[in-house]
Order: structure tokens, then sequence, then C-alpha cells
């Protein structure tokens, strides 16, 4: 069998982690198959429809809302910081060869259009400026 690269492992970890999400939620959040009747006196399903006990929020006694067992928690406080580390986990960081071998590649670049900028400047663009504005005359 062949040895799975760091992006196919990241993926594969991901697909794991987005199932175990949809399992959590799955299990706090069921949603109720409720039947309603129809014309013809048979029980229809429905996923989507709320009992009509439901309809109505409940409030408690200041007059506000009453917060229901079943809602929605707080997102959690850094929640954010969390889904930076587990997704700096699935970066894939190049080795110390790589690095060393583009910053060379980089430093060179640099140091060549350097030397192409101030010879095209210094030999060609000034001197044809000079000859053409009659300064040096």
């Amino acid at each position: 069998m062949a040895k799975k690269s760091k992006t196919q492992k990241a993926k594969a970890s991901a697909a794991r982690q987005q199932r175990k999400i949809e399992r959590e939620l799955e299990a706090a959040h069921p949603q109720p198959v409720q039947a309603e009747a129809t014309e013809d006196g048979k029980k229809k399903l429905s996923l989507f429809k709320k009992s009509a006990e439901s309809d109505a929020p409940a409030v408690s006694e200041g007059g506000k809302p009453a917060r229901k067992a079943d809602e929605k928690p707080k997102k959690k406080r850094f929640q954010f910081f969390r889904d930076v580390k587990a997704e700096m986990k699935r970066v894939t960081w190049p080795t110390r060869i790589d690095v060393l071998r583009w910053s060379g590649v980089v430093v060179v670049a640099l140091l060549f259009f350097g030397v192409f900028v101030a010879i095209l400047d210094n030999a060609i663009i000034t001197p044809l400026l000079v000859l053409i504005s009659g300064i040096g005359a």
C-alpha cells in the first residue's frame, strides 16, 4: 500500500473532524418527526412543522423570554484560537532544506534585478535623458 502524503492525511483528518462535528450536532439537536393529519385521515410525517404548544414563546417572571433547555449554548469565548490551532496542524510545512533553497533563490533574484536596474539606470536611461534635454551642452 502506498504511503499517504501530508496533504492526503490532512484532508482525511479534516473529513473525520467534520463527521464528528456533524454527529455531535445531530445528537445534541435531533429533529423530531411529527405526524400531521391530512384530508384523507392518514397521518403525514413532517420534519419542519412546529407543534402548537411550541408556537408561543415561553415567558418568565420578568416578562423576558424564558431560556429553553434545548437552545444553542453561547459560542465559546476562545473558539477562534482553537480553530486556528487545529488549522495550523493541517498545514504542510516545508522542510528546512526547502526553506534554505528557496531563500537562496529569492536572494539571487533580488541581486540580479538590483544590478540590472542599476545598469539600466546609469548606463542607458540617464545618458539618454541628458542627450534629449540638452543639459549636458
